[in-house]
Formats: structure tokens, sequence, C-alpha cells
């Protein structure tokens, strides 16, 4: 198919998407705010590390739903566990069997895990940690880390987003923000708001930071304590991807609660929230001493096909030290990034962020702030070459064909970059620019 007539088709789709849905996709980070003019606007099936279109063109995969996919797309086992599942029946008006089979799994791996609630989504269990922690404690406001990028689409975090329309102003006003590494920040939110603050929110380590500074983790957990409020640890992007048990084992620091998600089910729509029996006691019905919490209750939360699909993934991760290998994975896609950055002399321009199992290439402009107009330019052209690459999402289907691709891939695309920025216009987009999904207006 000539590229003429796949953009063509590209862009008779995406105006059908945008005339039904609004803003084109069911989920900002898969829009054309995220993709460029020249990216597929709709994909027809997907396979270990590859995508097609609706065309039937193929397209190396990095973003992997949005990092939910850890094996690979479509990957045999998961596939397998999920038909058999189907077979049986999808939602069961009981509680189905393997719910506890999955309970006990996750509370034997998980070190702050005493017991554990499923949901569909991340969004489902981060609302519900806030909610637990405020009728825990008493308290309303919520400590959360302004470095990390999403917590969830529910008023509490949406508030304090540059996307605060349709929030009520007192939700707004409940979220006091610190910084990641400085815990000097996190007591002076307890010190403006004492007894106030219910819960301590953050990920344990993000791609948007640097890794935990010596003493940090372990400074929240004694304010934490020290203040009364709860530790909550936002898993759903770092759970199964730093370790099986979670980041908190990694780095030995326990929370109150914490949740986890995308890559749990790899890919299927699963979530849940774990912690202290004591605390998630008060969603249950049998405690007697405090309210009742209405906790993650709803028509899908036991639904067959991610609890099997979250079982399936487990096993998979288990017994092929998969995690090992998708750092390994990581760390040499890295090596290849830094490298054509620096042979193209792109320092000042593209930065490499994040950590081997999660990776991003940021452009800034001279002045170190975020550039539109690089980054399109440089999604265009990785397209151009056969990348669906926003990020880097590591799986274990990314072996060494892959990693030689993006190479080829980037140095060519950084190459053409690189030429722009030396000329006098400097970089110039063929299509529309790619905006942060957080922003105020559509300009």
């Amino acid at each position: 198919m000539k590229i003429d007539d796949r953009l063509s088709t590209y862009e008779e789709l995406r105006a059908r998407a945008h005339r039904l849905i609004p803003g084109g996709a069911h989920t900002y980070s898969k829009g054309d705010d995220v993709y460029p003019y020249n990216a597929p606007p709709h994909l027809a099936r997907c396979e270990g590390a590859y995508v097609w279109d609706t065309r039937g063109n193929r397209f190396l995969d990095w973003a992997m739903g949005i990092n939910s996919v850890i094996l690979g797309h479509a990957h045999p086992e998961v596939v397998e566990a999920v038909r058999e599942a189907v077979g049986l029946g999808s939602n069961f008006s009981r509680p189905w069997e393997k719910e506890l089979e999955l309970a006990e799994k996750l509370t034997h791996l998980i070190p702050s895990a005493e017991m554990v609630k499923f949901g569909k989504n991340g969004s489902d269990a981060t609302s519900a940690a806030v909610r637990l922690a405020r009728a825990w404690t008493g308290r309303e406001r919520i400590a959360v880390c302004r470095d990390h990028p999403f917590f969830s689409q529910h008023d509490w975090f949406i508030g304090m987003t540059a996307m605060p329309a349709g929030v009520p102003r007192k939700d707004r006003e409940l979220n006091v923000g610190f910084r990641y590494n400085d815990l000097a920040s996190v007591e002076e939110a307890f010190a403006r708001f004492p007894g106030e603050i219910a819960a301590v929110f953050l990920e344990p380590v993000s791609m948007a930071t640097d890794l935990p500074a010596a003493g940090f983790l372990e400074g929240l957990r004694l304010i934490c304590d020290r203040e009364g409020a709860l530790l909550v640890f936002d898993e759903i992007v770092t759970g199964f991807r730093w370790h099986l048990r979670g980041a908190q084992h990694l780095f030995g620091v326990t929370p109150d609660l914490c949740t986890f998600g995308k890559a749990v089910a790899n890919g299927f729509s699963f979530s849940f929230l774990a912690g202290k029996r004591d605390i998630l006691e008060l969603g249950g019905i049998r405690q007697k001493e405090r309210d009742k919490v209405f906790l993650l209750s709803s028509t899908y939360g036991g639904e067959s096909v991610g609890i099997a699909a979250a079982l399936a993934t487990i096993r998979v991760l288990e017994k092929e030290d998969a995690i090992e290998r998708i750092w390994r994975t990581g760390r040499e896609l890295q090596g290849i990034l830094h490298q054509a950055i620096r042979f193209e002399g792109l320092e000042n321009r593209v930065q490499l962020r994040g950590h081997p199992s999660n990776l991003a290439l940021k452009c800034v402009d001279g002045r170190g702030n975020p550039c539109p107009r690089t980054a399109t330019v440089l999604q265009e052209s990785l397209v151009d070459e056969g990348l669906l690459a926003p990020y880097h999402c590591v799986s274990l289907a990314h072996g060494e064909r892959e990693l030689e691709a993006t190479r080829v891939a980037v140095g060519r695309a950084l190459a053409r970059l690189a030429a722009m920025v030396r000329t006098a216009g400097g970089p110039c987009p063929r299509g529309y620019l790619l905006r942060p999904v957080f922003r105020p207006r559509n300009d």
C-alpha cells in the first residue's frame, strides 16, 4: 500500500472516530495527543512485540498497551487461560472459585498484602485506597507526589491537574503536594495541615523521577507512623515490572496500602488494592468496631477473564525468570538510545528518562523546557521507520531482533532530527503537533 493511500485511510478513520468519540479514542494516551499524524489511528491485531493496522501494515510496538503488556501481545498461555475461563462463564452470580486462588497467591507474593480487593483498572484501586485511608484516619487531606504523572481519573486526583473542569472546588483543595526525594517537602505538608492528612500517596519509583534517594522511602514510613497517616504505594506501573513482589519488596519498605494493575494481567482488565488486614476489614461485613466502608464493589469486579489472565501471567513470570530478562533487554535498549543521542550530538535536545523496564525519549528546547515541535518530528520519524514508541515499555517479547530494529530506526530518526536542528527554522513537523494530555484548553 502506497504511503499516500495509507495516510488517506488514516485520515478517514481519524475523522470518523472524532465524530463519534470525544477525543477520538476511549483513552487519551492512545489518542492523537500522543501519536503523530502518520501513526495508525486504529489497529487490527497484535502479537508478541508487533501490531498491525487495518490494512495489514506491521509496526514494532514499544508502548505495549500503555505499559500493561509485560509478556508480549496475545501470549499463548494467557490466551489459552482466558479461552478456558470464557468457556466456563464470564460473570458468575457468586464469587468464582479462581477469585480465592488468586487472592491467596497475591497475599503470598506482596509483602504488605494481608488482604486484597479486586478492581478493573488502576483508578478503581487508587481511589479505593484514598477512601479507605480517609475512613481509617478520620481525615480528608491527601499528600500527593507532584512529580508522578497520574494516579486516577477520579475527582480526588484530576482536581490537582491542569484539567480540573467539572471537579468541585472543595475536592481540589483537599490535596497537598510534595516532591519526590524531598522529605522536607513532606514535613512541610504535615506542618501546614497538622492532624489533617490521611495518607501520603506516591509511586515508590517512577519513570518520571530518579531512583529513591537513600533513606527517602524509609523516611516516609517514619513520618507517616509519627503523624498517624497511611503510606500508600501506587504500584500500578512498578508492580511486576520491578519485582514480582512489587517495588516495595525491592526497596524494603512496606506501605499500609498498595495498588497494582497494568502488567498484572498482561493487558487484560484487572487491578487490585492490597494492604493491612485491619484497614481493609473496614470494607468487610464481619468487623463491628467501626463504620463500614463501601469498598470496590462493581458488577465486573470478579469477572473471570481478568482473573484467569492474572493467574496465567503470574505463572509465566514465575517460571521464566521473566523480570530479570526484561531488565537485561531494557539495559541494552538504554545503551542503544544513549549511544544514538550522543552520536548525533543531541544531548541538549533529546533526554533519555526512566529506568530499564520503562524508558522514554523526552524532547526539550535549548532552555530545557518541553518542546512539542521536536517531539512531533521525532515521533513522525520513528513511525516512518516502523516504530510505535511514544515511550519504551520493555516486554518479554522484545529480543535481539527488536533491539537491532530499534537501533537502526532510532539512529535514522535522530539523524533527520539533528539535520533539522542545525537549520535556521529548526524542527518542522509535517502534521499536527503532539500535546500534553493534561491541558486546560484545546488551542
